[in-house]
């Protein structure tokens, strides 16, 4: 299953672990950057 292979990854892909763990942000990034854009051409 998916989960057993992104709970023991290979020594080899063991560099992508930090880019596993940041992977849930970016699409809150992208709302909070979107948010913040409509903002500021709202109030300009």
């Amino acid at each position: 299953s998916s989960s057993f292979f992104f709970g023991k990854l290979p020594e080899a892909y063991a560099f992508l672990n930090p880019i596993v763990d940041i992977m849930p942000v970016i699409p809150l990034f992208f709302f909070l950057l979107a948010f913040v854009w409509q903002a500021a051409v709202s109030f300009r």
